[in-house]
């Protein structure tokens, strides 16, 4: 059991937390939810102690062990494997006072307590952490000074998991993680035997792994029993009955003030106006659950362009004259596709979305791309990158030079930047709000195709949502590389596995990859049966590229249709205002005109007829 009584927090002099109480069943699994901003890492900073807060108090039973990841992640010349085998202290004491205990009495009492932690299974317990968070034998032998800050972070969080605390707190987990990486993470926490408190914004993991929803608003905390899901409905039922209520006070107010308004002045009605004066400021008023007006993503849509977009023929990519890191690579992107590149990282999806983006010229083969095809390329590297001491309509100024301030106004307002917002520092805002800029900017140009680089890193729920829900309704090409299951199940419509060197299609959905990670779908050591999951596949692929060729087919009609209408258009021009004919029609009579109209008319018809009937079969086949 932990206890929350009254919490209140004050930082810089104002109340982030505000006599925040809640009791948190034993053994539960806490998701810890809130807007950016509203104090979710300031409340854990108090259940672990390192803040104390300026009231109120918090209780747990005695003796419990915390477990938490430290700002700062380990370095050195230790291995990962070692850096994580510490984090048992107890077993590490013990190992160290075993090696030169002569007492054999107690040499017996600490074999009997390593024999009762399991210290011996250690290493193979340790190693299973770092498998599943991304680091095979051989990267688990090296020095950490080796690894980047993301991969130093992964150590530290496999320690924490190693140690087995009693109250397990994460602090967004997976933001350092890839897909694979975080869905063996849900995994592993799935079982995981102790308490656990999860500050997360990823859905799937608060669907699968939590059991209460904690939820910080307005300095306040809700506790909802169930996983997010359950949480929105329990949330948008009590949304619902606040409104109501509100609305009915509301009426009761106005009818209050009216008779106030009218009987004060009479002294036969005096005392009873009075005495609603009083009832008035007795009333609580009800606020309605807040909105966020600025939450905002609305990207511009491009002009249209004939397919392909792009496609890559046995094309290589690397980096200066070394070795490449892909190679056979074969893709086509039309203006219509929706894909997410999957793959471990360090598979080279990265440098496969900067081979699209033209940040990489190919080093072998062929990439061809439509010559007036404009691309939205985002990564984490612009949201830091971006100047602490300009505002948003600064930096987006820079970059629509020439562009009058309305139209630069107005692209910051599709992003929620305006008002206030569009002149407030960028160091002022947070990180959510900062990779809302950054799209803004890489947007401008109404691009053709979005490739969007782990683009959900500092949003939190709402804004993941809003991010969805934009890139669904966007017209262009997008190219997707990101460890939310939610987004790539709700936006992609084609995998593309980043492994071994190269890049393939995928053939089924993000269930069947998660799975294929997961080991559910792994093939038997004799190669199984021609028929079950693999046979599944291979019909799956059969399904795909069907759908694919309709799809091609689907588009090329469309553009037939179009440019028959366009004809058919000119057409009428030149029959109802001949000065206004192109060239090709000017000399023709009147009855020449009609005749060829009605030629194209029934063409037009015919198109159209063939567009729709290839649109249903594509819907089929989708």
């Amino acid at each position: 059991m932990l206890n929350l009584n009254g919490i209140t927090v004050r930082l810089g002099g104002r109340t982030i937390i505000d006599r925040a109480s809640a009791a948190l069943p034993p053994r539960s699994r806490i998701g810890l939810i809130g807007r950016n901003g509203a104090g979710k890492s300031t409340l854990m900073k108090v259940m672990i102690g390192a803040l104390d807060p300026d009231d109120g108090s918090m209780e747990m039973p005695r003796n419990t062990r915390i477990g938490y990841i430290a700002q700062e992640a380990p370095s050195g010349d230790a291995t990962p494997i070692d850096t994580v085998l510490a984090a048992d202290v107890e077993r590490a004491a013990l190992m160290l006072e075993s090696e030169n205990c002569e007492d054999m009495d107690r040499l017996g009492e600490i074999y009997e307590r390593l024999n009762a932690i399991d210290a011996y299974t250690a290493n193979a317990r340790a190693s299973r952490i770092l498998v599943g968070l991304g680091f095979d034998e051989e990267m688990q032998q090296r020095p950490l000074d080796s690894y980047s800050g993301g991969w130093k972070m992964r150590v530290a969080l496999a320690a924490l998991l190693f140690s087995e605390p009693d109250l397990l707190l994460l602090d967004e987990p997976s933001n350092h993680l890839d897909l694979e990486a975080t869905l063996w993470l849900e995994s592993f926490l799935k079982a995981y035997p102790g308490m656990m408190v999860v500050i997360s914004h990823e859905r799937d993991l608060l669907n699968n792994v939590v059991d209460n929803i904690l939820h910080l608003e307005g300095g306040k905390v809700t506790l909802y029993t169930g996983g997010y899901d359950s949480f929105e409905r329990q949330r948008a039922e009590r949304a619902a009955q606040l409104a109501a209520a509100k609305a009915s006070q509301d009426a009761q107010r106005a009818k209050l003030q009216d008779f106030i308004a009218r009987n004060s002045a009479r002294a036969s009605t005096a005392k009873q106006a009075q005495s609603r004066v009083k009832a008035l400021a007795r009333m609580q008023p009800i606020a309605a659950m807040a909105e966020d007006p600025t939450l905002s993503f609305d990207f511009p849509d491009p002009d249209p362009l004939r397919p392909p977009l792009i496609t890559l023929d046995m094309a290589s990519v690397g980096y200066a004259a070394g070795t490449p890191i892909l190679e056979r690579l074969n893709l086509r992107l039309d203006p219509d596709d929706r894909i997410a590149l999957l793959g471990r990282n360090g598979n080279g999806k990265t440098t496969l979305a900067r081979l699209l983006a033209a940040q990489l010229a190919p080093m072998d083969g062929a990439m061809n791309a439509a010559g007036k095809m404009r691309v939205g390329y985002f990564t984490q590297y612009q949201v830091e990158e971006l100047d602490g001491d300009d505002t948003p309509l600064e930096h987006m100024t820079r970059q629509m030079q020439g562009a009058t301030p309305a139209a630069v106004r107005a692209q910051l307002g599709r992003f929620g930047f305006s008002g206030q917002k569009a002149t407030t520092e960028v160091k002022k805002l947070s990180g959510g709000e900062r990779a809302r800029l950054a799209l803004a900017l890489i947007t401008r140009e109404a691009p053709h195709m979005l490739i969007l680089d782990e683009p959900t890193n500092h949003l939190d729920v709402d804004a993941r949502e809003a991010l969805v829900q934009a890139l669904n309704g966007y017209s262009g090409a997008v190219v997707l590389v990101s460890h939310d299951r939610h987004m790539l199940e709700l936006t992609a419509d084609r995998l593309v596995l980043v492994d071994s060197g190269t890049a393939k299609e995928f053939s089924g959905s993000i269930e069947d990859y998660t799975d294929f990670i997961l080991g559910k779908n792994q093939p038997k050591a004799d190669g199984g049966a021609k028929g079950g999951k693999k046979g599944d596949r291979a019909s799956q692929a059969q399904d795909r590229q069907k759908a694919q060729q309709i799809r091609k087919d689907v588009n090329a009609a469309e553009a037939e249709l179009e440019r028959l209408t366009k004809e058919r258009n000119a057409i009428d021009e030149a029959m109802f205002a001949p000065d206004k004919a192109a060239p090709k029609y000017a000399k023709m009579t009147m009855g020449d005109l009609s005749r060829l109209r009605g030629q194209v008319n029934t063409q037009v018809d015919a198109a159209e007829q063939r567009w729709l009937e290839l649109s249903e079969q594509l819907e089929t086949a989708d």
